[in-house]
């Protein structure tokens, strides 16, 4: 009982509902314009949770390896760190979802595809390809993008415009230019959950020699980026509904007044235990934005 909870401690839940609000957003824009498929919707939201779940547990790996995950680390405990699971058990984890990952990625791919061209098949295999590696090489890996400034980018690509724009094109076959806007909407959301995750960790991580994007522009610079990738989702999202048919879908902008309020405490911020409370409520609030539009499309 004890190891069945320190796995689900290492799976990180609670990072779920985040790595899911692009497949929702995409799955239910797709629904609105009368495309569906209840096949593609089971399996993404399977093969995001596999992916995220990989990333979880590699993470995990990577930072204890490295030594970032330490005693000064403000977060809670990691599992390798405790000693709750050891490295062999995590690098075995690791490869056991990798090859979960690549399966359930390759049915959604074979049932996604259907009616498309070959070059299409090649186009989603090697993204799912990529999605996997990018999972593990945040921080695993002599070369681990986290630890040179590039986790930002990469989560804003695959949580908001791979996720939104990968699954919508599954479900129609097709690309629309306005889809990149609520791609972007999540994307920076996500983005800016992990601008608090090293706002909260800047010390250690700058001792560790983690350069997290926070690490390299300083903690006051941070807090003024987190306030333009808050606005900036805002704006995306304002403009998308603005072209959209159903003024319902409005209701989408009601978890921006909280996050708004949000910003608000961020720049007010001394103490860098004070952002960690933070990350689980703007994770939340995108989701509830993702759950929201949705709605809002299809009333």
């Amino acid at each position: 009982m004890r190891k069945a909870k320190a796995w689900l401690k290492a799976f990180r839940l609670r990072t779920l509902p985040l790595s899911l609000s692009g497949i929702i957003m995409g799955s239910f824009i797709a629904f609105e314009k009368g495309h569906w498929n209840s096949s593609i919707f089971i399996f993404s939201l399977i093969t995001t949770i596999l992916f995220q779940i990989l990333s979880n547990l590699a993470n995990d790996l990577g930072d204890s390896l490295k030594g970032t995950d330490n005693d000064n680390r403000l977060g809670p405990t990691r599992s390798v760190q405790s000693g709750e699971i050891s490295k062999k058990q995590m690098r075995n984890a690791v490869i056991l979802f990798s090859i979960l990952s690549l399966a359930s990625s390759s049915w959604l791919i074979f049932i996604g595809t259907t009616n498309m061209g070959t070059e299409m098949i090649w186009f989603y295999g090697i993204l799912a390809t990529l999605c996997i590696a990018a999972a593990i090489t945040y921080t695993v890996g002599k070369k681990a993008y986290g630890y040179h400034g590039f986790g930002d980018l990469m989560v804003f690509i695959f949580f908001g415009l791979v996720s939104v724009l990968g699954v919508y094109s599954l479900y129609s076959k097709q690309f629309e230019w306005m889809n990149i806007l609520p791609a972007c909407s999540v994307g920076l959301l996500s983005t800016a959950v992990l601008n608090l995750n090293n706002m909260r960790d800047i010390q250690n991580d700058r001792n560790s020699g983690k350069n997290t994007l926070v690490v390299l522009i300083g903690s006051n610079y941070s807090k003024l980026y987190h306030s333009l990738l808050i606005t900036g989702a805002f704006i995306c999202s304002f403009y998308y509904m603005v072209e959209c048919t159903s003024s319902s879908v409005f209701i989408g902008l009601i978890p921006f007044v909280l996050l708004f309020l949000h910003v608000r405490k961020v720049m007010a911020v001394r103490d860098p235990k004070e952002f960690d409370p933070e990350l689980k409520k703007v994770a939340l609030l995108t989701f509830a934005h993702a759950i929201l539009t949705s709605i809002g499309l299809n009333l």
